[in-house]
């Protein structure tokens, strides 16, 4: 996910896609278990959205603090 298109989302529609991230990284991480997951690398780039979408979120709290 680009940033620039989490920028565009407001701060609900945010939460919503950190939930949905985290729902999605769960999920991942049950599949690795089991062993049916392919794709190991699906888990680092779905934390790293979250990672992006958490930021995003910062930066929006900050500007309306100012």
């Amino acid at each position: 996910m680009r940033p620039g298109e989490l920028r565009e989302m407001t701060s609900e529609e945010l939460e919503e896609k950190v939930a949905e991230l985290k729902e999605k990284l769960f999920n991942l991480r049950f599949q690795k278990a089991t062993g049916e997951l392919d794709n190991t690398a699906e888990i680092k780039k779905t934390r790293k959205d979250i990672a992006r979408a958490k930021t995003i979120q910062r930066e929006s709290e900050g500007e309306e603090v100012k």
